[in-house]
């Protein structure tokens, strides 16, 4: 009894002699942390989902003994230890610091930089209290800094910061007008890290910017958005200031908050709904209905000025932003340290590698869609603007126009792509086989430590049993995605905390690279690299290192912007654009709700008087549908302002068009085209289905500047390299031949396959009519019987006729295109008629033995085939591809 009236009298008093801390000990989810964690909702339980993640708990402990618990749910290796205030983990977990010590149970080892074996307690605790002593420092006094030892504290603590400081600093800014406006919020920072310890800033600033993110998410959204503009301006000021920016990146700064904006509000914005109420006989909106009444207009007017109202705010808050990320990307700010420039750049290939790599296992762990979107417009312009800047000083410079990613990036080792699948295969294996292209084409010797370790590594995964044959990164970024769920948690009680940072190791400094007629280059971290190793200096060319004799010798003003841009093409395959498809479903959701609502008006009109109780079953369907059409008509204007707009568009375009041209150049390598990694092709297939499927009719895609000639190259490149040898992969493949098959379909991409050189179109149908070992047959079948015959009756329906009631049909469908060009058929019968085997191979693999026609031929000798031959050949191989 005793003894529990002293555990009671020490929790009453808080006072514990050895402890310094909050009484209840609890994880430290503000700062303490390290990767990505999910955290319990009473902050005792963990779960870690990138390499050792590491959090500390919020008290402190000095003399006796201590004994803790914490519910650790992660599998694999775990370590808990104890580390200083100042600590600053690694990647590599708690004990791998100089100033953290930690205990390894399933080792039986000690960590602390180097490792020891366990030893015994009390040794270990009389190192520890030795270890561990803090030492003060001598001060000198100036003018405040008597006042700021008292004060400094006090920003430390997260409620004073965000009640307090937040708001005073908020106060500076609501007189309005720029930030440059108001240079007290920079004299203030310019104070703080002069007057006040480095760590005591850090934890300020700290806490500032994780209430401010707090304020932006969480704040009530009125109609103007007046509270995330406010504080996306104070962000913005803080940000300005060189040293706090620099600090905030290294960090704090997540790559891509405060970037979205939720959907709220919109009652007040667009008080007056509209929806098409006229359909043609497929079901299709009237574009410009001929009976529109009066009143239709006026609903219309007044809901596309909502519209406008709600884009004019959005723009708002949007310029704001990409004002926050051309701070992130300045390169000039070079008197402190490393340009933020390189920082970001850095971050952000770390915030890719990990959505990269958990994208199969731990899809909540993962940055959400909604948020990747917002990201990727605002980097876009952000990144051309900073073209277009260097472009002005360096007029002889690569626009942003023009922009592309050089093949030289893809096998010289100055950006890492995270072991993705490239178009030859893994890069160790083509290290091994194109060694030889590389030292010829690109003077660029690989490093023999390199081959040998990744020698090493294809032993150990071959013995391995059940290892698989595609890198896990790889089939992650191509396979089906799951949504992430922002609202919900991998297990019941799991907090919804979406804690990361990223950490930045030092970066160590390398020597120049000289200037062989040879260079030898290796691999190199995130890290480790340098702005030496990006922009390059003399006799370096930083990443344009390798520049095959293919490729053009283009100035290039700011080399880092190719590996940003490289970035966005990442990203937008990470989960861009299986967002933009999820959101097409509004659009269709309130067709289809409009024509329930037309449908059942026209059901009362009919409905006699003396059923009484169908009407009034009727007019409750009515009443449903009229407030679901309420709602999701102003959904769908937030989606056209924010994700589907002309604006948004562009950018899509312009991210198609550097696929494109960075297609374009590496094929111009030859077998160096190998190296491409796979998403390249992936993209510019899927941004040109996006700018088809998703952006209209609300926005043409023939608007578009040099249109015709974009769809023309995308042709080539399909027509091209459906059939490649230098591509290997499986997937990439059947998604090119897909590709072919829909873009043979449409009257638009048809005839841009059409304009393609004759050579390249006769290609294509030699490469069509190949035997079909190793590849698919279904699809090229269907390319076949679209270019001969156009829609067969074996492909007019999508279900059988007989067994669907009469409907609209949708007009769209590939089935139900027109019929091609001839022009494909007598370049068929040319190829055919020039190479004997081709015609045999043809022959044999298409028509079955019951086709009498075709056996008709092969008891007969094919030396003498004529075009009449083959035009009665392909009779019966389209009569046969129809069936």
């Amino acid at each position: 009894v005793s003894f529990l009236n002293v555990i009671l009298q020490m929790r009453k008093s808080n006072q514990v002699d050895g402890r310094v801390g909050p009484q209840p000990v609890v994880l430290d989810h503000t700062s303490g942390f390290e990767g990505l964690l999910f955290v319990d909702d009473d902050l005792l339980g963990v779960i870690g989902h990138s390499n050792f993640s590491s959090i500390r708990a919020t008290t402190c402990v000095y003399k006796g003994k201590w004994a803790y618990e914490v519910l650790i749910s992660s599998q694999g290796l775990m370590q808990i230890g104890w580390c200083t205030l100042n600590c600053r983990f690694n990647q590599e977990g708690v004990g791998d610091t100089p100033d953290s010590y930690a205990y390894d149970g399933n080792r039986v080892r000690k960590w602390n930089v180097t490792t020891t074996n366990y030893g015994k307690e009390e040794k270990l605790l009389e190192k520890g209290c030795a270890m561990w002593k803090l030492h003060g420092e001598p001060t000198v006094l100036v003018t405040l800094a008597h006042i700021f030892n008292h004060f400094a504290p006090l920003m430390c603590k997260v409620y004073l910061v965000e009640d307090v400081l937040m708001n005073f600093l908020l106060g500076i800014l609501e007189g309005g007008g720029s930030v440059d406006e108001h240079p007290l919020i920079q004299q203030l920072l310019d104070l703080f890290w002069l007057l006040m310890e480095d760590h005591e800033v850090n934890e300020c600033l700290k806490q500032l910017m994780m209430s401010l993110l707090r304020a932006y998410r969480f704040s009530p959204i009125i109609p103007d958005l007046g509270f995330q503009i406010h504080y996306l301006r104070l962000t913005t000021a803080i940000l300005r200031h060189e040293k706090s920016r620099k600090y905030l990146l290294n960090n704090v700064l997540y790559p891509l908050t405060p970037l979205r904006v939720k959907e709220a509000g919109l009652e007040e914005l667009i008080p007056t709904t509209w929806w098409p109420t006229h359909f043609d006989k497929e079901g299709k909106d009237e574009r410009e209905p001929k009976d529109e009444s009066a009143d239709e207009r006026l609903r219309r007017r007044a809901y596309e000025r909502g519209c406008q109202r709600l884009k004019k705010r959005i723009e708002v808050v949007e310029e704001l932003q990409i004002q926050i990320l051309r701070l992130l990307l300045n390169n000039k700010d070079k008197t402190t340290g490393e340009a933020s420039r390189y920082i970001f750049l850095n971050k952000f290939r770390k915030f890719l590698q990990e959505n990269a790599s958990n994208r199969g296992q731990h899809p909540t762990a993962l940055c959400p869609p909604e948020y990747m979107v917002c990201f990727l417009h605002r980097l876009i312009t952000a990144v051309r603007c900073c073209w277009n800047e260097a472009c002005r000083k360096s007029p002889s410079s690569l626009s942003s126009e023009d922009a592309y990613v050089p093949p030289q990036l893809f096998y010289n080792g100055k950006v890492d792509y995270f072991d993705l699948q490239r178009l030859g295969g893994l890069l160790s294996h083509l290290k091994k086989t194109l060694k030889d292209d590389l030292a010829s084409k690109a003077n660029i010797l690989i490093d023999p430590a390199e081959i040998q370790a990744a020698s090493m590594d294809d032993l150990d995964e071959d013995e391995e049993s059940g290892a698989a044959q595609r890198p896990f990164g790889a089939a992650g970024m191509g396979s089906t995605l799951v949504r992430p769920s922002w609202l919900s948690s991998p297990t019941p009680g799991r907090a919804n905390r979406f804690l990361s940072t990223a950490a930045v190791s030092l970066m160590m400094p390398r020597r120049p690279l000289a200037q062989p007629e040879k260079v030898k280059v290796r691999s190199l971290p995130v890290e480790q690299r340098t702005e030496e190793d990006i922009e390059g200096s003399h006799g370096n060319d930083g990443l344009l290192l390798g520049r095959p004799q293919e490729e053009p010798d283009q100035p290039m003003s700011d080399k880092s912007l190719l590996e940003i841009t490289d970035g966005i093409v990442m990203m937008y395959n990470l989960s861009v654009h299986q967002q933009l498809g999820k959101m097409v479903v509004v659009a269709d959701d309130v067709h289809e709700y409009a024509v329930a609502l037309k449908d059942t008006e026209e059901k009362i009109a009919r409905c006699p008087p003396r059923r009484a109780d169908i009407m009034d079953e009727l007019q409750k369907s009515q009443k449903v549908f009229a407030e679901k059409l309420n709602h999701l008509s102003r959904r769908l204007a937030w989606i056209n302002a924010t994700i589907y707009s002309k604006e948004k568009m562009l950018d899509v375009y312009w991210l198609l068009c550097v696929c494109i041209r960075t297609i374009e150049h590496a094929d111009n390598t030859g077998s160096l085209f190998a190296f491409t990694p796979e998403f390249y092709l992936n993209v510019a297939m899927n941004a040109y289905s996006a700018l088809k499927n998703y952006f209209s009719p609300a926005n043409s895609m023939e608007e578009l500047p040099g249109y015709e000639e974009t769809l023309t190259h995308l042709a080539a490149i399909l027509a091209k390299h459906f059939a490649d040898p230098r591509i290997v992969g499986t997937d990439i493949k059947d998604s090119l031949m897909q590709a072919l098959a829909s873009y043979v379909c449409y009257p638009q991409s048809l005839r841009a396959v059409e304009r393609i050189p004759e050579e390249q179109r006769v290609a294509m149908m030699r490469n069509l009519l190949a035997p079909y070992e190793q590849r698919p047959w279904a699809q090229t079948n269907w390319i076949l019987v679209r270019l001969w015959r156009g829609c067969g009756f074996g492909y007019r329906y999508t279900r059988l006729p007989h067994l669907l009631k009469t409907k609209p049909e949708d007009a769209n469908l590939p089935s139900l295109q027109s019929t091609c060009c001839q022009c494909f058929l007598c370049q068929a019968v040319w190829v055919l008629c020039q190479c004997e085997p081709v015609c045999c191979c043809c022959v044999h693999a298409v028509c079955p033995p019951a086709c009498f026609s075709c056996c008709l031929f092969r008891s007969r000798s094919f030396r003498s085939v004529t075009p009449v031959c083959c035009r009665f050949i392909f009779t019966a191989l389209r009569v046969n591809l129809c069936v």
